[in-house]
């Protein structure tokens, strides 16, 4: 029998933090599995518990230092090569469908857009990256007290703007990534 590993990020537009990519195989059929994006904390939460109790996944982070040094894209392709790598070890049959249009140069690897909310695999591989990733910003977030990392999560917000331009950069934020309100004025 072919199993569908479904894949997904979190933290792509970030400009703090990692980036998360999560593949997962379900076991048996889990209700309420949507986009994580359109899920309450709260279901998302409760989603992700049943997720890990009731399906094979794999986790792949790649910290805001990676997103900088090798950008986005290969992040991207190198988590994918991971997962993919990781469910063909099991010595079973898969196929593996990314949300999007692109498997980011990793062969065998079937892309569908808007696929979270399509995709009962993809919607768990969603909000696995997304809950994995607003935990690793929970916890890092008492180090940052500058930072409201709890509340946007290392989005672009307002706030977070606000925040940069008063405090600056710190070695969680994503450097290579370049806020039109922060550039200096151009002289022409």
């Amino acid at each position: 029998m072919i199993m569908l590993c479904g894949i997904d990020e979190a933290g792509r537009g970030c400009i703090a933090g990692p980036l998360v990519v999560a593949g997962v195989v379900l076991n048996r059929e889990i209700k309420g599995l949507a986009d994580s994006k359109i899920l309450s904390e709260a279901k998302r939460d409760a989603l992700f518990a049943k997720i890990k109790a009731f399906s094979d996944y794999k986790i792949v982070f790649c910290d805001n230092k990676m997103v900088d040094t090798k950008g986005l894209s290969y992040c991207l392709g190198y988590a994918i090569k991971n997962i993919k790598e990781y469910f063909l070890a099991q010595n079973a049959q898969y196929e593996i469908l990314m949300d999007g249009n692109s498997a980011f140069g990793v062969s065998g690897v079937q892309t569908l857009i808007k696929a979270d909310a399509k995709v009962p695999e993809v919607s768990a591989a969603s909000i696995l990256a997304k809950v994995s990733r607003d935990q690793f910003m929970y916890s890092i977030c008492h180090q940052y007290p500058h930072y409201s990392f709890a509340k946007h999560k290392g989005y672009g917000t307002a706030l977070h703007v606000e925040e940069i331009k008063n405090y600056g950069y710190s070695d969680i934020h994503r450097t290579s990534f370049k806020i039109k309100s922060l550039r200096e004025p151009s002289l022409f």
